[in-house]
């Protein structure tokens, strides 16, 4: 029978990557980057303690017999645990930022770094016990926690979305790591993947692939008969058919002759942040995408269930449409895709959502 301490380990996984997922990004909050500040100092801490032990030539004590008393088994179990602590301060920041990032992204070119953080979560797993013996990936991956956590808090310190706050930030991530390896007894490994890591979010983020964080899309929706009484802000939807489990609204939008179509979007963002919004409404032609309407607002973070916006469209023409939040200067923060069919809705087939 296989011991059922073998199963701790994922058991513990899945939990937390559970609660993260139902806990952040529901409203980005100040002891959300408490908790990943101390696991990144806990993670520095771990690394210098590390490379100290590297530097005096210690050996790992040798494993007790099968069958001894746990006394016997404690040394290894010392020893181990430096190895586990920073697999678990490692796992615990790549399981917050993928589901932030994963709640940010809006388009291809974010869900691919969704997907390249959700690969390191599940590498973190499996590459435990190298982070002592291979100094270069412990500096790599250091370097790319503090970054991807400055994109986050620095934003949130001064209350500004400012694309320069990304450059200054990164800039901030990559030298705290080298600074770290610099602190670090003997200086084992090389810090250069680290700046390459640096560069190549950089080059991401020129290309758009970075998501605009820390703005997290709450809800996004295009329906009829929008109302704004003080306030409560509600808009009717067309029901999704009852198979399509996975949506809370219809991909097909039905408009009788002349019916304006409105958009509503909420964002959440930390207290204090301000930022441009904008929204962009696009149809598809032979030719592509083109862009029909763009509308700007001002958001400002800390509402709870996010800071709401609406547009409109005066009577759109049938085809595929997309609707899409976004920031000044263009970053996707989501979009809802569907398509117009030139016929009244259903009234059976309408709710009302409240943002």
């Amino acid at each position: 029978m296989i011991p059922l301490r073998r199963f701790y380990p994922l058991a513990a996984f899945l939990g937390g990557f559970l609660w993260d997922a139902l806990t952040l990004g529901q409203r980005v909050k100040t002891m959300d980057f408490w908790r990943l500040g101390a696991f990144l100092l806990g993670a520095a801490l771990l690394a210098l303690w590390l490379a100290r032990r590297d530097a005096l030539k210690l050996q790992a004590p040798a494993p007790a017999a099968p069958g001894s008393r746990l006394r016997a088994h404690l040394p290894g179990v010392v020893w181990q645990a430096p190895y586990l602590l920073l697999q678990f301060f490692y796992g615990g920041i790549f399981s917050a930022l993928f589901i932030l990032y994963f709640k940010s992204s809006g388009h291809l070119g974010t869900w691919l770094m969704t997907l390249f953080l959700g690969a390191l979560l599940v590498g973190n797993e499996f590459v435990g016990k190298r982070y002592g013996e291979r100094f270069t990936l412990t500096w790599a991956l250091f370097a790319l926690n503090a970054i991807l956590l400055c994109n986050f808090a620095l934003p949130y310190i001064v209350g500004s979305l400012n694309p320069a706050w990304f450059y200054i930030s990164t800039g901030a991530g990559v030298l705290l790591a080298h600074g770290l390896q610099r602190l670090a007894p003997g200086r084992p490994g090389r810090i250069l993947p680290a700046w390459v890591i640096a560069s190549v979010l950089l080059l991401a983020w020129n290309f758009g692939m970075i998501a605009p964080v820390p703005l997290v899309k709450r809800d996004l929706a295009v329906g009829h008969a929008f109302v704004q009484e003080a306030d409560r802000y509600a808009l009717s939807l067309e029901k999704a058919p009852a198979w399509q489990f996975w949506r809370d609204q219809s991909a097909t939008v039905h408009l009788a002759e002349g019916e304006r179509l409105y958009g509503v979007s909420a964002v959440s963002a930390p207290l204090g942040v301000v930022a441009t919004l904008e929204h962009r409404w696009e149809v598809h032609e032979p030719a592509g995408w083109r862009l029909v309407s763009r509308s700007q607002f001002q958001s400002a973070g800390g509402r709870e269930r996010g800071f709401r916006g609406y547009s409109w469209l005066s009577n759109p023409q049938a085809g595929d449409w997309r609707f899409t939040v976004g920031t000044e200067d263009g970053r996707t923060i989501g979009t809802f895709s569907f398509t117009v069919e030139r016929v009244a809705p259903v009234a059976e087939d309408l709710l009302v959502r409240e943002f």
